[in-house]
């Protein structure tokens, strides 16, 4: 009877947190290593709440649990203790296949390598992860075309990723993260392999894309990236050090009140 009435509180639980709009919501989840006889707790007890629409940056130096917190957000790696919530579903549980569904559903990844087939065109790269969730050529094709278009890039959707410069792979990894309108668009070092000018321009594409609606989750190190977003999560030693607004949060407040 106990356990019947936990899994219903966790369900109902679920059900507030998504009619509240809350996308990503963790309760004390943590990581931990056993190294020998020693235990690393490379995430310790983190509470984290991202609503529908925000744009937050997770922040650290190396070492400080970043990586590892972006893994479990990003359904990449499960908690050794508490629960992950994404879009009111309990997660922290899941199989590995049931994992792999809702990465594939609710998470638009975007990461520094770009990931791209190198025989393929900037198309058929956008097209993968429809392939994926089983959706029709036809289908598929009009989404993916739609999805270069968001990044501005329908003039380059048969070029293959060495045709292409590196803002311009980018932006097709980006338009791959979009394609299936995920619940959130989880992009890790975005700018790491780009020079200043090309990281400037995928960081404007990133602010085009959050006025758009789209929640958007930034992982770096970098202090002059994570001042795009909105909201700044500090991680130092696996626990949140810092959560706070940026001078660009406040700025569009203060023009909404004026």
């Amino acid at each position: 009877m106990a356990t019947a009435v936990a899994e219903r509180e966790l369900l109902e639980r679920g059900e507030r947190l998504k009619r509240e709009g809350v996308v990503i919501r963790t309760y004390d989840i943590w990581k931990t290593y056993v190294m020998g006889d020693q235990e690393i707790h490379a995430v310790s007890g983190v509470d984290l709440e991202i609503k529908r629409g925000e744009y937050v940056a997770i922040m650290g130096p190396s070492g400080s649990g970043k990586s590892t917190l972006m893994n479990l957000v990003g359904c990449l790696d499960t908690p050794s203790k508490g629960q992950y919530y994404i879009n009111g579903n309990l997660v922290s549980e899941l199989s590995d296949d049931e994992l792999a569904r809702i990465r594939n559903k609710e998470i638009g990844f975007v990461f520094q390598t770009f990931n791209l087939l190198p025989r393929a065109s900037s198309l058929h790269n956008v097209e993968l992860p429809l392939i994926y969730a089983g959706i029709s050529s036809k289908t598929r094709i009009e989404m993916a075309k739609t999805a270069m278009r968001q990044v501005d890039l329908e003039n380059r959707m048969d070029h293959k990723p060495n045709e292409l410069s590196g803002g311009q792979r980018q932006r097709v990894a980006i338009a791959r993260a979009l394609v299936n309108n995920p619940s959130i668009l989880l992009a890790d070092e975005p700018t790491g392999n780009l020079d200043t000018a090309t990281g400037n321009e995928i960081m404007a594409l990133f602010d085009k894309l959050h006025q758009k609606g789209n929640t958007i989750v930034l992982v770096t190190h970098e202090h002059d990236v994570a001042l795009y977003a909105h909201r700044v999560v500090t991680i130092r030693d696996g626990k949140v050090e810092k959560d706070e607004k940026t001078p660009r949060a406040s700025a569009i407040t203060t023009s909404q009140i004026s």
